[in-house]
């Protein structure tokens, strides 16, 4: 059985080669790697080329269309049975192809997703967002467990591919903007088998800093709306939390402010929800820093998401 990894990448040589040296560690050997340079100006050629003796690795350089379409570039390019997209910020540790491997083995798939976990290297700020976008209390579970809110659908940091899939799907419809939730959908739609394998996780870096964090999950919750433009059904209550926890929580602190008596206690509702996320955050990482940090990415995430639906939905209904 062939993998072949496809890694879509955009100015950010000193990733590559993380992710690469960590691939150089599998204990399961039969795959290749394919880095999709998407029009970049700080290309990462020289350092695909110090691991060419290392693993069987290609590069190639094309004009920017994002992620998603550079992936179906690699997808072309690709001679393995299995295609698996990785996210350039994800260190991938030594079992995960052993682990798929043994998990096809004995349940078949057509496609896969696994959860992401935070490194011991990562910093404090990337080990709080890590939980604030993995944790129960924020998502539902989604990314990170086994046991998670609705369907589950495979997302492009850590996604695999039957050559089945992608003969008969396309790949990628879209190319940013809930790319690969859209394909998902999709795959599932037309029968495929997709699972959720629990121990093939990656390690993955998200963002470094609260303000870089906050613009991606602006951008996830504009993604959502787009997602509806191709399948109205998709946008289900749920989704609707950020926006409803921001409303409130503006809502709570005039109230505060106003000393309007009953409703000035709704604030303590926010306090309660941050005390529940300091200590699941505390029981998982065991420190105090980390879990002051994760009480603040949560808040971060739950607003930036807010804010992007908010804004990509008055664009739909044209306010």
């Amino acid at each position: 059985m062939l993998y072949s990894v496809i890694v879509p990448v955009y100015n950010r040589p000193d990733e590559i080669y993380e992710l690469l040296k960590s691939l150089t560690n599998q204990t399961y050997k039969q795959f290749e790697v394919l880095i999709i340079e998407d029009g970049s100006e700080n290309r990462c050629e020289h350092i695909v080329h110090q691991f060419k003796d290392q693993l069987d690795v290609r590069y190639y350089y094309k004009e920017n269309s994002g992620q998603g379409f550079s992936r179906n570039f690699g997808f072309e390019h690709a001679r393995g049975d299995y295609f698996v997209v990785f996210d350039s910020d994800c260190l991938v540790p030594p079992h995960y192809f052993e682990t798929v491997t043994e998990y096809l083995a004995l349940i078949p798939a057509d496609c896969w997703g696994g959860p992401d976990k935070a490194h011991r290297s990562f910093t404090p700020v990337q080990k709080a967002i890590n939980f604030s976008m993995t944790s129960f209390l924020t998502t539902g579970g989604i990314r990170g467990k086994k046991k998670h809110l609705g369907t589950y659908h495979p997302r492009s940091f850590n996604m695999g591919i039957s050559r089945e899939v992608w003969e008969k799907t396309g790949g990628y419809k879209i190319t940013r903007m809930g790319e690969d939730l859209e394909f998902s959908i999709r795959i599932i739609k037309m029968g495929f088998k997709t699972v959720f394998i629990e121990h093939a996780f990656v390690y993955h870096k998200r963002r470094t800093d609260l303000k870089q964090f906050f613009r991606q999950l602006h951008f996830f919750g504009r993604a959502r709306i787009n997602i509806s433009r191709f399948y109205p059904e998709e946008l289900k209550p749920v989704h609707l939390f950020p926006v409803l926890f921001l409303v409130s929580l503006i809502a709570s602190v005039i109230f505060l402010l106003l000393t309007i008596p009953v409703l000035k206690s709704f604030i303590w509702v926010y306090f309660f929800y941050a005390l529940l996320l300091f200590l699941t955050s505390f029981l998982r990482e065991k420190s105090l820093h980390i879990s002051f940090l994760a009480v603040f990415c949560a808040f971060t995430q739950l607003s930036a998401y807010a804010i992007g639906f908010i804004s990509e939905l008055r664009k739909e209904i044209k306010l």
